[in-house]
């Protein structure tokens, strides 16, 4: 298990804490310093984008999805856009029903109104980084346990969503991750790139697929789209970040887009990242 650490927020931030959750208003590019908890938590942002970077990967979050971090793992997070993060701890009875790895789930409307209601401006917990006061006043504890079994509920009805992306552990791999992290556009075929790490496509084709379960057309797709995500919150218009993640015209940017995040790029611009409500699968 990894060992924990304090956060230490970014100077910009403004945080109201409480044992069983907070909140952190996050001004664009800040964020928190590496740390692990004992209880894990979902995160949600309820305006803006979070990244939020474990040991297994990177997960993006908008407005219309919730990340699940397991209890243990080393995590920090970084806001994009000014972003207004909601934190609640899951214990162990309930944590135990969602999966031992950090996820992203869509989020239905009445998720959404759930982690509102546990961490809204309704308590009195301690300004600072520390944390500390008691739940949030409004709910008692047997009011809070309902609320939360609601939410984990909702969770388990939502499809998990392809935008957490593991980190490969093949050393080749790892370096062509660099690569298309740093130049999101870049069109070089996997023969190409294995050209620049020593080895051959097929080689590559294999190690995707048992480590990481994807294609290389799957993966890049995801790491562009989480660049496109970052772009869009930082106020780039659609045609822009088509381009500057890769694709050669908008309408394969926003089919691409649209199947992972579930709205298009304009319509997710135009909310101020905030996305659509999750439906059920046959609703």
């Amino acid at each position: 298990m990894p060992v924990r650490r304090q956060a230490r927020p970014d100077a910009g931030a403004t945080s109201l804490t409480w044992p069983s959750g907070g909140r952190h208003l996050w001004p664009s590019g800040g964020g928190s310093g590496v740390q692990a908890h004992a209880r894990g938590h979902l995160v949600y942002a309820a305006s803006g984008v979070l990244a939020l970077h474990t040991e297994s990967g990177t997960s993006i979050v908008p407005a219309n999805r919730v990340a699940w971090t397991p209890a243990g793992f080393t995590h920090r997070h970084r806001a994009h856009g000014d972003t207004d993060m909601r934190i609640v701890f899951l214990p162990p009875s309930l944590a135990r029903l969602v999966p031992g790895r950090p996820a992203v789930f869509g989020v239905s409307g009445l998720a959404r109104e759930v982690l509102l209601a546990l961490t809204g401006p309704r308590g009195d917990g301690h300004h600072g980084s520390g944390g500390g006061g008691g739940a949030v006043p409004g709910y008692g504890r047997a009011a809070r346990g309902r609320l939360l079994r609601v939410l984990v509920e909702e969770l388990r009805e939502a499809d998990e969503q392809p935008l957490h992306l593991p980190h490969p552990r093949d050393d080749r791999l790892r370096a062509i991750e660099r690569i298309l992290s740093r130049t999101p556009a870049d069109t070089t075929t996997l023969a190409g790139l294995g050209r620049q790490v020593g080895t051959s496509a097929r080689t590559l084709s294999r190690l995707l697929r048992a480590e990481l379960g994807m294609t290389f057309y799957e993966w890049r797709t995801q790491l562009r789209v989480h660049h496109a995500l970052v772009l869009l919150a930082e106020g780039h218009d659609t045609t822009y970040t088509a381009h500057a993640c890769g694709w050669a015209n908008p309408s394969g940017f926003i089919a691409a887009f649209t199947d992972l995040v579930g709205t298009t790029p304009g319509r997710y611009r135009a909310g101020g990242q905030r996305g659509p409500g999750h439906t059920r699968q046959g609703a």
